[in-house]
């Protein structure tokens, strides 16, 4: 399970302004986070798909707390998705967006404005020959974002979305999301969650990880596996084998930085990889998820602290 002190660093503004704010740290960061503008994800997006890679593109940022922030990062995805279709990699490219980022959080409208917003910017997937895929956040916004995927599949039925194993509730989820033309994007989760609301131990977890891949990969959608545990994506091919799926029925999915050699693997392989590629200025709280979920992490950013260690 993730480190919680790690998570609580997430929320720490004192924290952030300390890392964020050092040189000292760039190099780690740049691990983990494909730079903070538009040229600079789009020259990592081409990089990694001219391997055989795809990619789904991310822009950082949970924090709105206005209206004009929030069609401020729709605007972003906008011209985001617009440079990829210039760049010529929108088949091989999403894109990840938040509900809070899209003004999910904001206490007049927040839903409205989220829906309306994450509405505009599927219009622009659909028109380059993109998708999109909604990320999922601590346990209190589920109801909300699977609501708003609903509305939205009306018109996109292609709009995918991440669901936590660790979340209790899944499973059931699962259940519901496993029906034809249907993506899903099954994580293990990253948010310091309640036991009421949670499993908190590693096995627990993780049983109740391949648990609802059975249910992903025994249903008729599209499942989006995302783990760069080998024990499980040898799970997930014996599911697939078992199940006569073929390898352009489901895919994986890892993150910008962590086990590239399996990436590359993978897609050589012929199974569908696809790389979480985060970018953008407001990386602090992404950038210690990460850490929290692998704390060995830490000694990488420890020793950008050492005397003689900047860039």
């Amino acid at each position: 399970m993730p480190n919680k002190l790690l998570l609580v660093a997430a929320e720490n503004e004192r924290m952030r302004g300390i890392v964020s704010q050092s040189s000292l740290t760039r190099g780690i960061v740049h691990r983990f986070v494909a730079g903070e503008q538009d040229h600079e994800v789009i020259a990592v997006a081409r990089r990694l798909t001219g391997t055989g890679l795809r990619v789904t593109i991310d822009h950082l940022g949970e924090g709105t707390t206005t209206l004009e922030q929030a069609e401020g990062i729709r605007d972003t995805y906008l011209a985001l998705l617009s440079s990829l279709h210039a760049a010529d990699l929108a088949a091989a490219a999403e894109v990840s967006l938040k509900i809070s980022a899209l003004g999910g959080s904001l206490p007049a409208g927040g839903y409205d404005h989220a829906a309306r917003l994450t509405h505009d910017v599927c219009a622009a997937a659909a028109a380059v020959g993109s998708t999109v895929t909604i990320d999922m956040e601590d346990h209190t916004t589920v109801d909300a974002t699977l609501s708003i995927l609903d509305e939205l599949r009306t018109e996109f039925p292609w709009v995918g979305v991440a669901l936590q194993a660790c979340l209790r509730r899944t499973a059931a989820d699962c259940r519901r999301l496993a029906h034809a033309g249907s993506r899903v994007r099954l994580v293990k989760g990253a948010y310091a969650e309640p036991a009421s609301v949670a499993f908190v131990s590693k096995r627990e977890v993780d049983d109740e990880f391949r648990r609802c891949l059975r249910i992903l990969m025994e249903g008729d959608g599209y499942p989006m596996i995302a783990t760069h545990d080998p024990k499980l994506i040898e799970y997930t091919l014996r599911l697939a084998r078992d199940g006569g799926r073929g390898a352009e029925d489901y895919e994986f999915q890892m993150l910008y930085g962590i086990r590239e050699n399996e990436q590359l693997r993978l897609a050589a392989n012929g199974y569908r990889t696809r790389v979480y590629l985060p970018y953008g200025r407001d990386w602090y709280a992404y950038f210690m998820r990460r850490l929290a979920e692998k704390p060995a992490n830490l000694l990488l950013l420890a020793r950008s602290f050492k005397p003689g260690s900047a860039n």
